[in-house]
């Protein structure tokens, strides 16, 4: 059922939903940005339409809010230890989010719950807890290639939302919400818009494989790299993650276990015993990446695991674009299957 809410309307709708839910949706922090004088948008919790930055693009996907940058797994003494999920009585979460990062989301879903017979407990708990509000977008950004990748569209969300000068259009999917929007909200005719075309676009390699190892791809690229993880940081289905830990100083038989996001680009993510380290080359690192995002999880999973959100094109302080890079892989499988 399609609804159109006037900004105080919305606005009641918010306040309402507050109540039940925390809500996270893409804000602007004033002169928080990377360098002087710009603004930072990422995700916060929001309660008021004017807080919601309907048309800009943010620096970092929404992954954090269900999968923590810094988490604690147990806490432990000398004798036992005890998880640190998330309580029932917790508030569940309505993230307001693009097509893309819905995608990635999935994506996340497919690594961390459904990637052998284990599922990540907590990724799990955090992750049932969300609800998706699907951001309209009416624009497409520089760096974005999305439609390239399949990813400029979905249907997983419980409602979907559109600002128009002033006035929120909404589409609610999900039943749970009917009742509290149409208290609202008037009855209106809503049809989910999505991007059709981007500026940037990318030949996705059908077929990749270890022919490309030895190109001269990786030289170039381990030339202007600096491991700074930056892409990873940003990237929407980027999960790896590392494990610390935590002793506390005042009784060292007592602390928690961590795990803290990792980065395949970064020096010590191969560290193994005995001084082993795989991929110390920063050519053979974002070779690794790419061959992952771009023919590795597609075996596994059936889906090109990047989403063309473009963030890590942003990001990079050596503006390596991984949409030419994929574009190059398709070049380069293009040559050598000629030969």
């Amino acid at each position: 059922m399609g609804y159109l809410f006037s900004a105080d309307a919305f606005n009641s709708l918010l306040a309402e939903l507050k109540t039940r839910y925390k809500i996270f949706a893409p804000k602007i922090y004033r002169g928080k940005g990377r360098t002087a004088g710009t603004d930072l948008v990422a995700y916060g919790e929001a309660g008021e339409l004017a807080e919601i930055a309907f048309d800009r693009k943010t620096a970092f996907s929404p992954k954090e809010i269900i999968f923590p940058v810094n988490q604690t797994m147990f806490y432990f003494t000398k004798e036992e230890f005890q998880e640190n999920l998330p309580p029932k009585e917790d508030k569940d979460m309505i993230i307001f989010l693009r097509a893309c990062d819905i995608n990635g989301i999935e994506r996340m879903d497919a690594i961390l719950l459904q990637n052998g017979p284990y599922r990540d407990v907590y990724y799990e708990k955090l992750r049932g807890k969300a609800r998706f509000f699907l951001i309209a977008c009416d624009q497409s950004w520089e760096s974005c290639f999305c439609v390239s990748t399949g990813s400029n569209r979905t249907e997983n969300y419980s409602v979907y939302v559109r600002e128009e000068n002033g006035q929120v259009f909404c589409l609610v999917k999900d039943r749970d919400f009917e009742e509290i929007f149409s208290k609202y909200g008037r009855p209106a005719d809503v049809e989910p818009r999505f991007i059709e075309e981007n500026k940037i676009r990318v030949r996705l390699p059908e077929e990749i494989d270890q022919r490309v190892f030895g190109h001269k791809l990786w030289e170039e690229y381990a030339a202007r790299c600096s491991a700074c993880g930056r892409c990873t940081v940003c990237c929407p289905t980027c999960t790896c993650f590392t494990i610390q830990d935590i002793f506390y100083r005042d009784n060292p038989d007592c602390g928690e276990r961590r795990r803290v996001w990792a980065s395949c680009l970064i020096d010590g993510f191969t560290d193994m015993a005995a001084g082993v380290s795989f991929r110390a080359g920063y050519g053979e690192r974002l070779r690794f990446r790419a061959m992952h995002k771009a023919a590795d999880f597609k075996k596994r999973f059936g889906l090109f695991m990047c989403v063309g959100c473009g963030r890590c094109d942003d990001a990079c302080p050596e503006y390596i674009s991984f949409s030419k890079c994929l574009n190059r892989l398709s070049e380069i499988m293009g040559e050598v299957g000629q030969r």
